[in-house]
């Protein structure tokens, strides 16, 4: 972290295996003490080769993965919060109004029109639906997705159009952290340049950032740093 800005999110020591059950409990490591902070208003890339444990981070960062040594430090709620300790009535209020998860591919929900989608993390931090539904809206349009979409569900869309709704839904509320996995990754040209200024929204609305960005011109349009994700043995 390069200012005095408040320290949003950061690790110590955090690291993570896999247990391979049908290969006789053979254990893969994949991160070992990773020391990773990011402060509000920055956005952080993380960098390295296919297979370094970048996707893997970004999954203990949000809780779908545990780790197995180490903490996750986050702001919440006006205090800092130990993540890897926090029961998950605490991660879901975390997950609700402070850390924000877009990945490649939308979650489809059968027969929820993508306008509802898009508006739904809003809702449940009680937000009028009207409000919620306009805000979605205008989203949707903002990432060229036509209006005759939006009361549909996106079951049958194309993947570009998915992850556009993905989007939408993940920029919808404001997050004070929020991860992108590549969030460019099916789209064209003009969307891309929609979600680079979503991201400097809400990086000057004081949110951090921290993204897998395999468009290194996307990248350094939105990265104030690369952190780098190494595999274990070119780490060690």
């Amino acid at each position: 972290m390069n200012d005095n800005r408040e320290t949003a999110l950061r690790t110590v020591g955090l690291g993570k295996d896999f247990l391979l059950h049908l290969q006789g409990g053979l254990r893969i490591p994949v991160l070992r003490d990773v020391e990773l902070e990011v402060a509000r208003g920055e956005a952080v890339a993380l960098a390295g080769p296919s297979g370094a444990g970048k996707s893997t981070l970004m999954r203990c960062l949000y809780g779908n993965y545990g780790a197995g040594q180490g903490q996750i430090f986050l702001q919440h709620d006006g205090a800092e919060i130990e993540l890897t300790a926090a029961d998950p009535r605490t991660v879901r209020k975390i997950r609700r109004d402070s850390l924000g998860y877009v990945s490649q591919f939308l979650r489809v929900i059968p027969r929820v029109p993508a306008l509802d989608i898009v508006a739904e993390p809003l809702v449940a931090r009680g937000v009028p639906l009207d409000e919620a539904r306009a805000r979605a809206r205008d989203l949707l349009s903002r990432l060229n997705l036509p209006e005759r979409l939006h009361g549909l569900p996106p079951a049958t869309f194309s993947g570009g159009e998915q992850q556009r709704v993905n989007l939408a839904r993940g920029f919808a509320p404001f997050y004070p952290v929020l991860l992108l996995d590549e969030p460019t990754a099916s789209l064209d040209a003009a969307n891309r340049d929609v979600v680079v200024q979503l991201i400097a929204e809400a990086k000057q609305a004081g949110a951090a950032i921290i993204g897998i960005f395999h468009d290194v011109e996307v990248r350094d349009r939105i990265a104030d740093r690369l952190f780098e994700v190494l595999p274990i043995q070119d780490a060690a």
